[in-house]
């Protein structure tokens, strides 16, 4: 076996996107992995490095040498390699020059497609050198880049240009050229602490190397936990604590190589303008940490993170302060702006706004909304009237300057403005939460308004862009119709509404139709769609696909009464009586389907007749029927599936004890009859015969 030793590479560039560092870095990690499995050098644990100038892997394990690979190659067909005579014709010659051996070194084998000569040898492995570089590029060039650059007066193109590359194998440079800049071992430090180039020694010295001498945190996990600390630390400084953020943290991480948090303050008059927009503000345009005290509400402070370890760290944070204010300022006199006109007299200017091409503009599709939430509401626990209102004015936020400066203020700018213009507390909270749930884990609108309003929106939206455009494909989702089913079955399962998402898509398509558009025809396409992305949610609950499937078998479209039906048989399913059952079931649909079409039968038709074990099943099977039926109706499913679990005893019984398939017809069809009706009863709460049968 070849001696293998740790591979380190690094990729030194001018400043990287921050927003898709972390994915950069993990895509070359993996990606350059991979590239070295099909290179056969057996790589082994592999460990990613990002700062805003550098990628970096570091592998464990790397062959220094491929193994040497038996070959095998079948050449022309014998009557084209050789004459009449015997005599070698140009194709052999070529062959065995191709091969690299003599004429004689080849042999004769029998193929499906008659005589052809084949050469069999020991091919040997390349040495890692030569291959890592090509490794590398490859990696580089199957990176997640949107839009590559081009530098210089040269043709390598990459996301931003290159200025030095690290290749080591152990403690050797991998000699070479990446993206045409020549490999070595010298790093460079943080650009203003250690500006200089570094010698990295080995892979394994590689963080300490910059860490100690370059002033730079390079992996990125750990100067990640490092800005959180730094961060709520400077916040407890200040008297409260960071408003938490995830993807700001890791924005923060990926702009900085040796962070250093500092606090700074901003004028208490602008805490009048609503915290949504100044956190947006603080976030988007300096990437700040907001701050809020115990009870959530905003300070007058916010914290940042510099990029160096300034010896007048007062300066960095009245700097840091001089820049933020023109920030609050804008918002604060968008706020102002904003509220000089009424939120229903924008109304009218969602006419000129083009929702899509088919569809129409916003100001119909708002229509639409407020129709359809008023049509839905009672139904959803709400007020029609103010659902209805709430409906036609959730859009008119986007003409606001508020929502144009930052578009994820969305909804909530609009039920600010809704409560300015009077327009009462439960459209103004309509407003603010229909676009809820916005992301996984996001709460669902607090209000019924805002629920009615909410699955109107999504409902409208899934019907028309299923009949302008079809459903989404691959990862492209423009429309972000997944995020919206997802939303949609959520607010009825998680709100509690026994809603036919069937019926409540027929009527938004009905308002399409109205238009012009062939809607009908999309509703179950996107029924389908919902239930497809509820499989997804409950796998990720830890379902099993046997459960979901289970359910979905009985084409039922009540989100609400899914999940009652999905959680008794996930909760059935761990009981002892639970897999003989579903064994049985499963043998009694294979009888029925071999039997013939058998159709459904009602329990309660039973008939007490023929011997002993077949009457003692049906009388059992009334019975428990009697109890099941009216729990399945009150939607008790897991009640209604431990009755019908206590009839195992008469089932296995009958199968001990009777054949179904007597020779006498009477007889015969009088017991599939019985399966039948146990089909019915064990089908009133799902398809019992997908269950899994064994743990």
């Amino acid at each position: 076996m070849a001696d293998r030793k740790t591979l380190l590479v690094e990729i030194g560039t001018a400043e990287l996107p921050p927003k898709a560092l972390r994915r950069l870095m993990e895509a070359f990690r993996d990606g350059l992995h991979g590239a070295l499995e099909e290179a056969r050098l057996a790589p082994g644990a592999a460990q990613a490095f990002a700062t805003p100038r550098r990628l970096a892997v570091r592998i464990e394990g790397v062959a220094e040498r491929q193994p040497d690979q038996a070959v095998e190659r079948l050449g022309p067909k014998v009557e084209a390699a050789f004459d009449e005579q015997g005599a070698p014709k140009p194709a052999a010659l070529g062959f065995a020059r191709s091969c690299g051996v003599e004429l004689d070194a080849l042999e004769t084998v029998e193929t499906d497609k008659g005589a052809r000569l084949r050469w069999r040898g020991v091919e040997s492995g390349q040495a890692a050198g030569a291959l890592i570089p090509g490794c590398i590029e490859g990696a580089l060039h199957r990176l997640p880049i949107p839009k590559r650059m081009r530098w210089g007066s040269g043709e390598v193109v990459f996301i931003r240009p290159i200025h030095w590359v690290v290749l080591l194998l152990g403690d050797q440079v991998v000699d070479g050229e990446i993206l045409g800049i020549p490999t070595g071992r010298e790093t460079r430090g943080h650009r203003f602490h250690a500006p200089g180039p570094l010698a990295v020694e080995n892979p394994e010295r590689y963080e300490s190397v910059l860490e100690e001498r370059g002033r730079v945190l390079v992996d990125f996990g750990f100067r990640r936990q490092r800005v959180n600390r730094a961060v709520t630390a400077a916040a407890a400084e200040a008297g409260g604590q960071p408003l938490a953020d995830e993807a700001l943290l890791d924005e923060v991480t990926a702009l900085v190589e040796w962070p250093v948090a500092l606090h700074g303050g901003f004028d208490p008059a602008f805490l009048h303008v609503p915290s949504e927009a100044l956190i947006s503000s603080m976030r988007g345009h300096q990437r700040c940490f907001p701050v809020t005290d115990g009870d959530g509400r905003l300070l007058p402070t916010f914290v940042a993170v510099a990029n160096i370890e300034s010896r007048a760290p007062d300066e960095v944070r009245r700097g840091n302060e001089r820049v933020i204010r023109p920030r609050l300022a804008d918002a604060e006199f968008f706020w102002n702006q904003d509220r000089k006109t009424a939120l229903a007299d924008r109304l009218d200017g969602l006419r000129e706004m083009v929702f899509h091409r088919r569809l129409g503009s916003l100001y119909q599709r708002s229509a639409r909304i407020g129709a359809l939430a008023r049509r839905w509401a009672v139904a959803l626990g709400a007020d029609d009237g103010a659902s209805e209102r709430a409906g036609w004015l959730c859009k008119c936020d986007l003409l606001t300057e508020m929502v144009g400066e930052f578009p994820e203020l969305q909804g909530v700018m609009g039920g600010y403005y809704a409560r300015e213009s009077g327009e009462g507390e439960a459209v103004a909270a309509a407003i603010a939460g229909h676009y809820q749930p916005a992301f996984s884990g996001d709460a669902l609108p607090p209000t019924p308004e805002g629920l009615a309003v909410a699955v109107a929106d999504r409902a409208d939206l899934l019907v028309g862009i299923f009949s302008a455009d079809g459903a989404p494909t691959g990862d492209k989702d423009p429309f972000g119709l997944r995020r919206a089913a997802l939303g949609l079955v959520r607010c009825l399962i998680e709100g509690r509404r026994d809603v036919d998402l069937r019926e409540l898509l027929h009527a938004a398509a009905e308002a399409l139709e109205e238009q012009g558009m062939k809607a009908a025809e999309s509703v179950e396409p996107a029924v389908a769609f919902c239930l497809e992305r509820l499989r997804h949610y409950y796998l990720e609950q830890g379902v099993r696909p046997e459960v979901f499937d289970a359910v979905a078998a009985l084409g039922g479209a009540h989100p609400l009464d899914f999940h009652l039906r999905i959680t008794a048989c996930h909760d059935f399913h761990d009981k002892e009586d639970a897999l003989a059952l579903a064994s049985a079931h499963k043998r009694i649909t294979n009888i029925l389907r071999k039997a013939g079409e058998i159709g459904d039968v009602s329990p309660a038709e039973m008939v007490t007749e023929g011997e002993e074990a077949e009457r003692a099943l049906a009388a059992g099977l009334q019975n428990a029927w009697g109890e099941a039926e009216p729990a399945i109706q009150r939607q008790e499913y897991g009640a209604a599936l431990s009755r019908l679990a206590r009839l195992r005893p008469e089932v296995d019984r009958f199968f001990d004890e009777v054949l179904v398939m007597d020779e006498d017809e009477a007889v015969r069809n009088r017991r599939l009859r019985l399966l039948a009706a146990l089909r019915t009863a064990f089908n009133g709460v799902a398809d019992i015969s997908r269950l899994p049968v064994n743990r």
